[in-house]
């Protein structure tokens, strides 16, 4: 038998794991966009020292010949940049104390129910890989490929953190009520989560088109940006539209079985309205970089609705898995 105190505490610190996880999604693009990826060219410290300057002159008076012979041309001090990079590295080590905390916590579950302990201990193992990951992004001097993978080990980490929490409320969750579910509610969620991963890694793409760009083009304004895109950032916007419309019928469907009976899923009903706030703050996330001249501000929101719409889709998915009362 497992104590309540415990089961709470490991449920409070996976949510705030998850939270943390997200948090340094958000912070990690605001890096990209703001261009400050290299404001700290070395790892794990920061031009040299665990906490970063904060006025060139604290810097040797040859730190460019000393980057530059390191693999790091036309480095240059830029405290905004150092520090924002700086910023994201202080929450990526605050989501590794986190994790531990959470895997420890989940050694009660080793005679009851040890997939949850073994999941725990997965995330705990990945995370310490994101982190030797993110010392190999530095390394490769940002290349696009590297990004990918460090975010979407990211969103596996997640899923990794939300399967087991949800798995440690099964009990819970298996009060739900999805027996006025159309049959193929399962079938539309399981497309719908694809489709969301499908759209993120054409959103990468773009991303890297963008990189590119700004790269090859730095003189040309943003607003002129557009002009160069490929045309997978116009089947990712126009795929946008698929996406919603697809959750659109899955929110419909929850509301439908909620109205027409008093069943214990008013979750789901909650995590349906979440999920398309997120579509919809994620499109008009969209549509700002494009038709507003890609403002930075925009790019890490886009890019955070993103993960938050997986997240959002996966968990309505658990849920309806440890339904008793499953549509049919």
């Amino acid at each position: 038998m497992i104590a309540s105190q415990a089961a709470t505490r490991f449920r409070r610190l996976g949510v705030l794991t998850i939270f943390a996880v997200y948090l340094v999604i958000l912070a990690g693009g605001i890096v990209r966009a703001s261009g400050a990826g290299m404001g700290c060219p070395d790892w794990p410290t920061c031009f040299g020292q665990w906490v970063p300057p904060t006025h060139e002159s604290q810097l040797p008076a040859n730190y460019h010949e000393i980057y530059a012979a390191r693999g790091y041309k036309n480095t240059a001090f830029n405290p905004l940049k150092t520090w924002t990079e700086y910023t994201n590295r202080v929450i990526g080590v605050t989501i590794g104390f986190l994790i531990f905390l959470t895997a420890w916590a989940s050694r009660i579950y080793l005679k009851a129910d040890k997939t949850i302990f073994f999941l725990a201990i997965t995330a705990f193992v990945l995370v310490g890989f994101q982190g030797w990951l993110g010392s190999a992004v530095v390394a490769s001097n940002l290349k696009p490929l590297m990004i990918t993978l460090h975010m979407l080990l990211a969103l596996f980490i997640v899923a990794l953190l939300i399967y087991a929490i949800s798995r440690s409320q099964k009990t819970l969750l298996a009060e739900i009520d999805a027996s006025l579910l159309p049959a193929r509610f399962g079938l539309v969620l399981k497309v719908a989560i694809g489709m969301t991963l499908l759209q993120v890694a054409m959103g990468t793409q773009v991303r890297e088109s963008i990189d590119f760009i700004s790269h090859q083009d730095s003189s040309v304004d943003r607003e002129f940006w557009r002009e160069s895109f490929p045309i997978i950032f116009y089947v990712h916007r126009s795929f946008s539209a698929v996406i919603l419309f697809t959750n659109l019928w899955l929110a419909w469907r929850i509301y439908q079985q909620t109205a027409l009976a008093a069943t214990k899923s008013r979750l789901l009903l909650r995590m349906a309205a979440v999920l398309i706030s997120l579509i919809v703050t994620a499109i008009l996330a969209g549509v700002s970089l494009d038709r507003l001249g890609f403002p930075a501000i925009a790019q890490p929101i886009h890019l955070l609705m993103a993960n938050l719409i997986f997240g959002a889709q996966f968990f309505i998915f658990i849920c309806l898995h440890y339904s008793t009362k499953k549509s049919v």
